[in-house]
């Protein structure tokens, strides 16, 4: 890629960042997922373990151990347990927007038409929602450190941060899980050619198919090999490793993948989406 390449890839990034900024469904999508993450991950468990008696058990887990995931020291693990389904729908529904919109209000005819090269207009859209990605991910883990460090204070607990080399993991696995589910819906936007009907064809893959997928192959083996690497299995498997209580699991966290063989999985797939978003984009032509 040339010096001109570059810059024409710069600048379309920055026009894109600023179309998603000035969009109020982006800041509505990433608002969502920031509050159903603290709902789920300390609102909840909080009120359970203020509620319950030091004998009783909380969430499935003793008080003691409850209280222990809601400190500063159990961020890296508690705020990736919701990314596996919740935040990747919400996710998934942000790309999908990101691309489909762009069929329904005319944005991509303008700008393949008077802009730079198709391939350079859809890298934008992919670079600017991996920044968007990261930049959520590690928003979601300073807004969960300061909540736990709030919570340990007022229950007199020691502010233990978070040990450096498992927060970078943590943030790692909120950004490969996060980035493959939007990417999944920039390819669906993409193929669908308009918001809603990628949206909806993402939420029924995500909530619904994967999960009959997974009870067929405890009755029928032979497609175990196939649920087993799947996007959201793969995405759940890294969610899931993770954890380090035993206990209910937050809907969607598996352990059915090794990290380093859902890692693999989920890169492949993130790349592959991106691919393929940049490739039917730059073939097929706009109506």
């Amino acid at each position: 890629m040339n010096g001109m390449a570059i810059r024409d890839l710069v600048a379309s990034t920055k026009a894109e960042m600023l179309r998603l900024r000035k969009w109020p469904a982006f800041w509505i999508v990433l608002g969502t997922w920031l509050l159903l993450n603290l709902t789920f991950a300390y609102l909840f468990n909080y009120l359970a373990y203020t509620s319950g008696e030091s004998s009783r058990m909380s969430n499935g887990l003793p008080r003691e151990v409850l209280l222990q995931q809601m400190l500063p020291a159990a961020v890296p693990e508690v705020f990736t347990q919701g990314m596996a389904m919740f935040g990747g729908a919400l996710m998934l529904i942000l790309g999908a927007v990101a691309v489909g919109s762009g069929y329904g209000w005319g944005i991509w005819k303008t700008v393949f038409t008077q802009g730079p090269s198709r391939v350079q207009a859809v890298a934008a859209v992919v670079v600017s929602l991996a920044v968007v990605v990261v930049a959520l991910v590690c928003t979601a883990f300073v807004v969960d450190l300061s909540v736990a460090a709030l919570i340990a204070a007022s229950r007199s607990q020691a502010l233990t941060p978070p040990d450096l080399s498992r927060s970078l993991l943590g943030i790692l696995t909120g950004v490969v899980i996060l980035g493959m589910w939007t990417l999944a819906g920039a390819l669906i936007g993409a193929i669908a050619r308009g918001p809603a009907l990628a949206v909806g064809l993402g939420l029924v893959w995500v909530l619904v198919v994967e999960n009959l997928l997974r009870g067929v192959a405890g009755i029928f083996a032979p497609i175990e090999v196939i649920t087993d690497h799947l996007p959201g299995t793969a995405a759940g498997s890294l969610a899931g490793a993770m954890r380090t209580v035993d206990g209910p699991a937050t809907p969607g966290v598996l352990h059915v993948l090794s990290r380093s063989e859902s890692s693999v999985a989920l890169v492949a797939y993130a790349l592959l989406f991106a691919g393929g978003t940049i490739w039917l984009m730059r073939r097929r032509d706009l109506v």
